[in-house]
């Protein structure tokens, strides 16, 4: 069976489809398109009368468009809308709903703005033929209530006495994640569903209601499934409540930071709260601990005792990290015996813990000795090319001309065989957890400054944070930390540094509020 979309990954979808310049009145034009021409394959519609029952939203929308559709084949068609026409939910709804308020001559429109007219309506089921099920798609919460779920038992009945039932993209009442009854539900003989197979039409009782299921085209790109976008983000993003407690938004420790290296933790942990975490805690040597402090007060540092992550200090961190979230391993670390051997038995305690762990730079580079603990769906591991290859012992072709395509089948294979999500930054990053993969084209050559790649770890421990899901915050951090440099890059040119793309993170969080659907 193909891969079935959840409601928000299909958000993320239409979302991004709009980041690549495609309207949502576009979309929907293509909807009602084939919603009419799936039906006309279906049914002989010559002589036969239509009766649409719409909601107020897109689902609605596409009933709308698919009505004029119709009506080009002289086939006499009845628009029912349950509410008040100036109650249209999106602008794109509201104008099809408009074109058709000036089809007087051809589609015949019934408003139910008051109250529901239950005689009416069963006058135009008896009347009918054909009766679409435009009424509410995978926007739907909660058990349905009348009238709602008394137009669905009069559908029902409808089809037990012969009349054709059409759901247009799920049946109304099914519940498109789980396949779940909300209490009453359509039972189709065809659902036309938009792009791909909805995850509730594959699970549950959807069989039973859903009929015969056919995919429609409506123009949406593979770009916007492949390309990490503000969809991406939008659906991971945690929403800030008028009432919150800190904490809540969380809690992360970066493990990080040597003698030699001090500012890659500083750059993780202020990468994690830009990003909107509550708590950041940088664990690292007490040598280090006071400069770290130093950088700004925003940071909270606690020290180990020693100049490198050692044995000793792993207690200390397990104390902290089951207070804690998400925990970041990595910057500025250091290479030494000791601290290779801590950071391996560190790892292995903290999956023991199921906390998030984002493996980056030297706890990575650590891994190459024992590659199988990085299996788990709750880590995510962040190589550059170079790490890539000491992980797997792979050289990545080249991404010039087009050569970031053939990354994408090794990247997939080794998360595959690793059994972790790996985020490959490069000019393209590529993310994959074996199953999923994802591009990012967000970024620029401004970004090859050392620190972007600490700043993209916080970035990802914040989102990690949120979601739950190494993937899909894999994705999302990558288009955001990508965007906070080319923001970056277009106040200043190609004179950053990684304090520059920090500062951008806020920026670039506004920049995807402007595809928040209201």
């Amino acid at each position: 069976m193909k891969y079935a979309l959840t409601v928000n990954e299909i958000k993320a979808i239409d979302i991004n489809a709009q980041y690549l310049g495609i309207t949502k009145l576009q979309l929907m034009e293509n909807a009602g398109a084939e919603i009419a021409r799936k039906i006309k394959e279906k049914v002989n519609i010559k002589g036969k009368k239509v009766l649409i029952i719409a909601g107020r939203g897109d689902k609605g929308g596409d009933g709308f468009v698919a009505a004029r559709h119709l009506s080009r084949d002289e086939v006499k068609t009845t628009v029912i809308l349950i509410g008040d026409s100036r109650n249209i939910r999106s602008i794109e709804a509201r104008k099809n709903w408009k074109i058709l308020e000036n089809m007087e001559s051809s589609v015949e429109l019934i408003v139910f703005k008051d109250k529901f007219q239950e005689d009416l309506l069963e006058e135009k089921i008896i009347e009918s033929d054909i009766i679409v099920d435009a009424i509410l798609g995978t926007g739907i919460k909660g058990s349905l209530k009348p009238p709602i779920s008394t137009i669905i038992e009069k559908i029902n009945q409808a089809r037990l006495k012969g009349k054709y039932i059409v759901s247009i993209d799920i049946p109304t009442g099914l519940d498109p994640n789980t396949g779940e009854i909300l209490g009453e539900a359509v039972m189709a003989n065809l659902t036309i569903t938009h792009h791909k197979l909805k995850r509730g039409l594959t699970v549950g009782e959807a069989n039973k209601y859903a009929g015969e299921i056919t995919v429609s085209n409506i123009g949406i790109p593979l770009e916007a499934e492949l390309f990490a976008g503000p969809g991406d983000v939008l659906i991971v993003e945690k929403k800030r409540k008028p009432i919150s407690h800190k904490g809540e938004y969380g809690r992360i420790i970066v493990v990080g930071g040597s003698v030699e290296y001090t500012g890659a933790p500083a750059l993780t942990a202020l990468a994690a709260l830009k990003t909107g975490a509550d708590v950041v805690k940088i664990m690292t040597p007490d040598r280090v601990a006071d400069i770290i402090r130093s950088y700004t007060p925003n940071l909270i540092v606690s020290g180990y005792s020693g100049n490198y992550l050692n044995l000793k200090a792993i207690e200390q961190i397990l104390s902290e990290a089951e207070k804690s979230d998400t925990i970041v391993i990595g910057p500025g670390l250091g290479l030494n015996e000791r601290t290779v051997e801590a950071s391996i038995r560190l790892i292995e305690r903290l999956k023991h813990m199921e906390k998030n762990l984002v493996i980056d730079a030297d706890a990575l580079k650590a891994c190459k000795r024992k590659t199988e603990i990085l299996r788990g769906d709750r880590i995510m591991i962040t190589p550059h090319q170079g790490e890539f290859k000491t992980i797997t012992g792979i050289e990545l072709p080249s991404e010039e001309n087009g050569g970031w395509i053939n990354r994408m089948k090794i990247v997939k294979e080794e998360a595959l065989k690793l059994e972790v999500t790996i985020l490959l930054k490069s000019h393209y990053d590529i993310i994959s957890d074996g199953r999923r993969i994802k591009v990012n084209r967000t970024g620029n050559p401004g970004m090859t400054v050392g620190g972007t790649g600490d700043v993209l770890a916080g970035i990802a421990a914040t989102i990690f944070t949120w979601c739950k899901d190494s993937f899909k915050a894999a994705a999302a951090a990558a288009f955001i930390n990508g965007l906070a440099g080319d923001l970056a890059v277009k106040e200043k040119g190609y004179h950053i540094t990684a304090t520059d793309v920090l500062d951008k993170i806020p920026d670039a969080f506004k920049e995807i509020e402007k595809y928040i659907e209201i």
